[in-house]
């Protein structure tokens, strides 16, 4: 059984207009990739400027392995790409990577090796004396990145870290995080690109006006929302299927260039084997699926419900 690496005890945060965080608790475990969800202004940001130690919670606990959150002491073990690039845009991008690799307590000889993989790696080994003013917003990101984990943190916390990215350089981003937490790293990130939640992390939270209102693994929170409803491919075109009210409800149908596709949605009390027994006399059936709700479907009917 994993330790959690991070735990969230009830954090609270208001401003003077505003509960930004209100009464929020979860646990990230080790090893594990947490994606920290919600539409803009949930109160995301906040959440992670606590955890790093830049914002004090107003009430609430966080456990960093096991013990009381030190931000002093800590912060060395944690790794954060904020939304807002903190880079400095003058500095040359070589001696502001290696800076601040030395204020995470690297030795200069270590950052510099670590630093010129990293930078082999990237494709960036010409840019050492180059400014972050000259380069492009998918380039400054690289940088970013690479200033975030070079110095190997236990934790590595990253806010809209596809940001700036075309769809290759996202690629590329997105295999160097599985390969971070493949060698051990405990990953946070919060994004809006729900197809990286699906594809990269094992649990999430969903934050809404400051309020956690779902939080779970993956796998378990998309079981939870299934609905009874199969896509069925037959080998007819044009043909609709009878219809028995009191088994199912079609949802959409259309053809295809292999025959027809029809999206049904079984009744409560009933199951797929009913469904089939009523289907095989009328059609050659050539697949049937189950349709699955995806995270994003889950996001916007979960933010809607409550808007």
């Amino acid at each position: 059984m994993f330790m959690p690496v991070l735990e969230l005890r009830h954090l609270k945060k208001y401003y003077a207009t505003q509960k930004a965080v209100d009464d929020i608790s979860f646990t990230v475990e080790e090893g594990s990739i947490f994606g920290l969800l919600g539409p803009n202004g949930a109160g995301k940001t906040t959440l992670l400027r606590m955890i790093t130690g830049i914002f004090y919670p107003d009430s609430g606990d966080i456990l960093f392995n096991g013990k009381k959150f030190d931000p002093l002491n800590d912060i060395a073990y944690i790794g954060y790409m904020p939304e807002e690039r903190g880079l400095y845009k003058k500095m040359k991008i070589g001696d502001q990577v290696l800076y601040l690799a030395r204020l995470k307590g690297m030795s200069k000889a270590d950052a510099m090796v670590n630093i010129k993989e990293w930078f082999v790696k990237f494709e960036m080994e010409t840019w050492w004396n180059k400014k972050v003013e000259d380069l492009s917003k998918g380039m400054q990101q690289k940088v970013q990145f690479v200033a975030t984990v070079v110095h190997e943190p236990q934790l590595i916390i990253l806010d809209e870290p596809f940001s700036g990215f075309d769809p290759i350089n996202a690629e590329i981003i997105t295999r160097e995080i599985l390969e971070l937490n493949k060698n051990g790293a405990t990953i946070i990130f919060s994004t809006h690109r729900m197809e990286s939640v699906e594809q990269l992390c094992d649990n999430i939270a969903l934050i809404h006006k400051g309020h956690k209102i779902l939080d779970g693994g993956v796998r378990q929170i998309k079981n939870s929302y299934r609905n009874n409803t199969y896509k069925i491919e037959y080998n007819s075109t044009g043909q609709d299927l009878n219809i028995k009210e009191d088994l199912f409800e079609v949802i959409a149908q259309h053809d295809t260039e292999e025959g027809r596709q029809v999206i049904l949605k079984v009744k409560e009390g009933k199951c797929s084997n009913d469904l089939l027994a009523f289907l095989i006399p009328q059609v050659h059936i050539t697949q049937m699926t189950e349709v699955i709700p995806s995270i994003n479907e889950i996001f916007i009917q979960k933010v809607t419900a409550l808007n």
